[in-house]
């Protein structure tokens, strides 16, 4: 996805992808106009942006604020202008609602065919063979509880092929069959991404950050994106490679709200309001992903929005409530839950347990360094070698060693979901599972709480099994992510912490009933007693790992609470998650998708750093000392060729225009596209146009010979406003009204002379030299 960037940014496109966008004021748009003043009316593509350029968020939000105050005053005069206010304010819920339906429904088949597409590898349904394997032997009537995954109606392919399912043979059949599954699953997702959608690779979420701070990627949230990254998504799943849908349903639920923002005009022709529009997408993203409405407003306002105002924190809330609530009524899962790991605990958690869940912390923030290293080297390998030229065999080879590796280990041949939901388990009565297979002895159990129990050889087995299991999570993930199919970190981190946090949880178990006497144990745990729960140290170090790769706190533990409906058990994940952060970022300050965007170069500007270097503007502006002077257009005596001129020879975004080239005092600045956009017109539709036509930005035409040629007036696509700094301005404030604005570039005076421009770039760029980093490594590499 990625290279389709970095081609047509370092062609040339991007050069000054930030370079120039003006700050719109009120008389630039709607300036006066006199005779020679053609664009009275607004140009189609005047204003607008091209593809890897950066929005001017001033601008947009000033457009609309003069929109709304035109309907307000035009809402006193008629019904119908009233109604049209009504309904223009109504249309930001209206557009809440569709994208809460759709992402919901969306979500749901996704999970529908993930769960059936999974089951197939092993066998097929013969009373329907559309039916999953738990739902097939919900429809039969010879199911014994113990046995419940076992009935005649669901036959494995070795019982269909030969007949049978005992033996070396059907194993060896059985194993083929998973590993051809896989294989083709894994094959056509990669096909269909490379053939008819690029952008579908990857979770999305480093682009959507990028996107929701200003930056235009045109296509990456399109249609196409959409069915491709939908329909790939449910392969990449079923091929059992070790990734999640979470991630990519967040890219799922912002395509679509950028397809429904089409409907609707306010949306549609402003950037700004579009990208509260995908705040709110992200956060109906996450609440479908994990049935977690509030976690999903929250991880929308900490982990990817750039601009998050009140009111997008409001409309977030419902799009979440919307979608989450369609995905309930279609229920995929049948347990009548969001998602399939949903679990309850009843035993409370006690104080010198911490120790043991902030262990599980210190491992979280480890193996999220750990694993961001790994993969951020071997994403660089894979861009920097050939190795980026075969997509196709690299996902082939990947998926073959983790569907080989896989299927003899069932903690490996489930599905990671399903793995999740297994550890999470509170052992009880009924369970007939491995990790289940405790001594049991029913003289000392008391209603539905069993005691701590001896651990019987089921457990033992699965405690090795776990950890072999392990073992290939942790080292398969950092060679998944990032390939060329649809694939999200959350399972696969949650997995690595969940199954670390069981493993731990078992021991501490056993340890309280052998030695219960123990001073640690001899206050809360007497013999008898349901002491510790296995399933939550899972829960636990779950979320630390998770916060160890992504850096997410607060969104993180309201997550995991949301997805275990315990509030008992907020402290043991807040301090999980605060010292996997602690301990990652000790060791490195980004996070995984940070990582990603440092390392595609786009022009992201993170508003959580702190700029602390004591650089001036005039350090970082250009031109500097040693370059060319910096190319401006005069207000009144330049001809439509000499600016032609300077178009066709320069790769700027926009231009300041001076009062005169001696006095380079600063009267505004003018958009490159807007100026071509605007030249080719006046030549097509007004009279007298030609190349020695001058161009003049005055409220006044400058007095000329009367045999001179018609003037072509561009008053009004002139930003009498940009914004503007001295050249001793400290950087420090520099970045921060880069932040805090939004900016595409800002001017530099000395004593109101223009003396150069300082852009998003320079800024990005400054910032890695201060950080002893390769500027150029920030863009275009």
């Amino acid at each position: 996805m990625s290279e389709a960037i970095y081609n047509s940014w370092s062609s040339g496109v991007m050069l000054s992808a930030d370079s120039g966008f003006s700050l719109y004021n009120g008389g630039g748009m709607n300036g006066t106009s006199q005779m020679m003043d053609f664009l009275e009316e607004p140009l189609p593509g005047v204003g607008t942006y091209e593809d890897f350029n950066t929005i001017d968020w001033v601008r947009e939000k000033s457009r609309d604020r003069d929109r709304h105050r035109e309907i307000a005053s035009k809402s006193k005069e008629s019904t119908w202008a009233l109604i049209h206010s009504v309904s223009d304010a109504f249309s930001g819920w209206l557009l809440m609602l569709l994208i809460g339906l759709l992402a919901g429904s969306l979500a749901g088949l996704i999970d529908i065919s993930a769960h059936w597409m999974t089951d197939l590898k092993e066998g097929l349904c013969l009373s329907g063979f559309w039916f999953n394997h738990e739902h097939c032997c919900w429809n039969s009537n010879e199911t014994t509880f113990e046995d419940r995954d076992k009935c005649p109606e669901w036959e494995s392919w070795s019982q269909l092929i030969i007949g049978h399912g005992e033996g070396a043979f059907a194993y060896i059949l059985n194993y083929f069959m998973y590993v051809l599954w896989a294989l083709v699953f894994s094959l056509l997702a990669v096909l269909l991404v490379r053939g008819f959608a690029p952008y579908a690779c990857g979770s999305g979420i480093p682009e959507i950050k990028t996107i929701l701070s200003g930056f235009i990627i045109r296509g990456y949230l399109g249609k196409w994106t959409l069915i491709i990254k939908t329909v790939t998504l449910v392969l990449a799943v079923s091929s059992g490679l070790s990734l999640g849908k979470e991630g990519p349903l967040v890219h799922v639920a912002c395509c679509c709200g950028n397809i429904l923002c089409h409907l609707f005009t306010k949306y549609r022709k402003n950037e700004a309001k579009r990208r509260e529009v995908l705040s709110a997408a992200a956060a109906a993203g996450v609440s479908v992903a994990f049935g977690a409405p509030i976690g999903g407003v929250l991880f929308s306002l900490e982990e990817v929005s750039y601009y998050f105002p009140l009111k997008t924190l409001w409309r977030s809330f419902f799009a979440a409530l919307v979608a989450a609530f369609t995905l309930r009524s279609i229920n995929p899962f049948g347990n009548s839950r969001l998602v399939l790991f949903y679990v309850e605990f009843h035993t409370p958690w006690h104080l010198l347990e911490l120790v043991p869940f902030i262990l599980l912390g210190i491992f979280g923030g480890l193996w999220g360094s750990f694993f961001i290293r790994s993969n951020i080297a071997w994403c660089r390998r894979r861009k920097t070698t050939k190795l980026g030229k075969y997509p196709v065999l690299e996902v082939l080879v990947v998926t073959a060693i983790t569907a080989v590796l896989a299927f003899p280990n069932e903690y490996t041949r489930m599905s990671t979901s399903e793995l999740i939901s297994e550890l999470f388990n509170d052992c009880g009565l009924l369970d007939f599972s491995k990790l289940c297979e405790y001594v049991n002895d029913f003289n000392s159990t008391t209603g539905d709480d069993l005691p701590d129990r001896a651990a019987g050889p089921g457990v033992y087995t699965a405690m090795w099994q776990l950890a072999l299991a392990l073992i290939l999570k942790v080292f398969i993930t950092i060679f998944t992510f990032g390939m060329k199919v649809p694939s999200g970190l959350f399972i696969p981190s949650m997995a690595v912490g969940a199954i670390v946090g069981r493993l731990l949880g078992v021991g501490m178990e056993q340890l309280a009933y052998y030695h219960h006497d123990w001073t640690i144990f001899s206050g809360w745990c007497s013999q008898g007693a349901d002491c510790i729960t296995p399933g939550l140290y899972a829960m636990v170090g779950a979320a630390a790992c998770l916060g160890g790769v992504t850096r997410m706190t607060v969104s993180l533990v309201v997550i995991m609470f949301e997805l275990t409906g315990g509030l008992e058990y907020i402290v043991p994940l807040m301090a999980a998650a605060m010292t996997s952060k602690w301990v990652a970022d000790a060791i490195g300050r980004e996070g995984i998708y940070d990582a990603h965007i440092r390392l595609n170069g786009y022009p992201f500007l993170e508003a959580k750093e702190e700029f602390s270097h004591k650089t001036l503007a005039m350090d970082v502006m250009r031109p500097r000392r040693n370059d060319p002077v910096l190319t401006v257009i005069t207000q009144d005596s330049m001809m439509v060729e000499d600016v032609e001129a300077i178009i066709n020879e320069t790769t700027y975004s926009g231009y300041p225009v001076v009062v005169s080239r001696e006095s380079q005092r600063l009267v505004g600045f003018v958009l490159r596209r807007d100026l071509i956009i605007s030249i080719e017109n006046a030549r097509k539709k007004q009279d007298g146009i030609v190349s020695t036509s001058i161009i003049y930005f005055t409220d006044h035409s400058p007095p000329l010979p009367p045999s001179s040629p018609s003037m072509l007036k561009l008053r009004s696509i002139l930003d009498l406003s940009p914004f503007t700094v001295t050249d001793q301005t400290p950087m420090e404030i520099v970045v921060d009204i880069f932040r805090k604005l939004g900016l595409r570039q800002c001017l530099v005076t000395h004593n109101g002379k223009l003396l150069g421009i300082i852009t998003k770039k320079d800024v990005l760029k400054h910032i890695a030299q201060m950080a002893n980093q390769d500027p150029d490594s920030i863009l275009f590499n």
